[in-house]
């Protein structure tokens, strides 16, 4: 069994925490400050950590950030565990060589399985850039709670301490230039431009010199020099959103282009250097693109040495709540009904139309509370499950949807035999929203 050390202030959290872990056969220790955390981190033999985020004093990540000094990874695994997990602080754990970054409370299930991963992993993690410069802007972009954005979340943590192209996979709306945006900020290139490009909204006799520029007189028109996109992102990231669009004859220079590292403008004969990274996207199939001769499998090799996946907005729906504040702004309140109705919409557009609805409720809102009436030209009267369309007259929306979460919640650890996290994966949601529900409604 493994060594682990636990470095937490929470001494109940901690306590419990190694309690779990000598059941399942673990020896542990136990400090209560990052500071000591780091001393028994360089000293002591240990296989593992767990490191919680937010301490007096050290925190976890500036504990983390003294592990990679000099370009080198932490030596064992560090696992970071937070109370309040968010996009930036999940990026900023993953970025720094966290083997996993987990939401307390955390199940035992979780607790041997990420053991188990972290017992297999036989090399260090990645290791982690140089800071980000200073100034740079910290509003949050990956807003979500659901555990298909939290693998986001951690993905783009990685994949920012690194210059590897990525390939981000989505349905239209789902917010794959947020994405981009979010892994630029997070990286060490954060200081340098970020260009976004649409492939498919460039005619394609154009793209060419849009990409790579051209010279003077190179053809009728081009009345003076052009940069072109790559040379304009110099030292920072190029966005090629939708790039299965691109036409054949554009995807072998692409492929050039990443494969050399250099661009040769239109009218120019001689090659330029540039050190940009590539991030695409695109909302098609590319490997069904492949099959069907539309896009290089090279080409997609190339660009996918790492990938995103983000979910549709319907298969993480709770999302849509502290997305739903988060384009609120504090702007104005919203209604308990009102929410409800938006939670239960299948947003076909996802987060593209959801932030769409809450602007327009916004703007036809005539008091400080969005209500469900000022959704009415938003959302079909499906947006409300069945269950609740139908309740008894008198009842309250959020009465029939707590009534509908109780039954829904009641059947799926019926259906589990009260494996809690079996009964989550069933309905959908992250365990510590089951544990917060099942307490909310006395289901212990």
């Amino acid at each position: 069994m493994a060594r682990i050390l636990i470095i937490d202030d929470d001494a109940d959290f901690r306590d419990t925490l190694a309690s779990t872990l000598e059941s399942m056969g673990h020896d542990v220790d136990v400090v209560g400050d990052g500071r000591e955390g780091l001393v028994a981190l360089e000293q002591a033999d240990v296989d593992l950590a767990f490191l919680d985020y937010l301490m007096p004093g050290r925190d976890g990540l500036s504990v983390l950030r003294t592990l990679g000094e000099g370009g080198a990874s932490p030596r064992i695994p560090i696992i970071m565990l937070t109370a309040h997990a968010t996009g930036e602080n999940t990026i900023a754990a993953m970025r720094y060589g966290a083997f996993d970054h987990l939401t307390k409370p955390i199940g035992r299930d979780d607790l041997a399985a990420v053991i188990a991963r972290a017992w297999q992993a036989k090399a260090p993690p990645a290791p982690a850039p140089a800071a980000a410069p200073d100034g740079v802007e910290s509003e949050p972009l990956l807003v979500g709670v659901s555990d298909a954005m939290r693998a986001v979340q951690k993905t783009v943590g990685m994949a920012a301490a690194t210059s590897v192209p990525v390939l981000i996979h989505g349905e239209t709306g789902t917010g794959k230039d947020v994405v981009a945006h979010a892994l630029h900020r997070a990286s060490a290139r954060a200081g340098m431009p970020f260009i976004a490009v649409n492939c498919a909204a460039i005619p394609a006799e154009l793209m060419e010199s849009e990409l790579f520029g051209h010279r003077k007189g190179a053809f009728t028109g081009a009345v003076a020099e052009r940069k072109g996109h790559f040379r304009e992102a110099e030292g920072g990231t190029l966005f090629l959103d939708e790039i299965g669009d691109m036409p054949a004859a554009m995807q072998a220079k692409l492929l050039r282009v990443l494969q050399e590292q250099e661009v040769v403008p239109v009218g120019a004969s001689q090659p330029v250097r540039v050190d940009v990274r590539v991030v695409a996207a695109s909302h098609r199939d590319l490997a069904q693109r492949v099959a069907d001769g539309q896009f290089r499998a090279d080409l997609l090799y190339r660009l996918d040495v790492l990938s995103v996946r983000i979910a549709p907005l319907r298969d993480r729906r709770e999302d849509i709540e502290p997305l739903v504040r988060h384009f609120l702004a504090g702007r104005k309140r919203i209604a308990a009904d009102a929410l409800a109705a938006l939670c239960a919409y299948p947003w076909p557009g996802n987060v593209r139309q959801l932030r769409n609805a809450i602007e327009r409720g916004v703007a036809l809102s005539r008091t400080e509370m969005l209500t469900v009436h000022d959704l009415a030209a938003i959302l079909p009267e499906h947006a409300a499950p069945e269950d609740v369309r139908d309740a008894p007259d008198g009842t309250t929306l959020p009465e029939a949807v707590e009534a509908l979460e109780r039954r829904m919640i009641r059947d799926a650890l019926d259906v589990a035999q009260g494996n809690r996290a079996e009964a989550a994966r069933r309905l959908g949601i992250r365990r510590q929203l089951l544990y917060r529900k099942m307490a909310d409604y006395g289901l212990e």
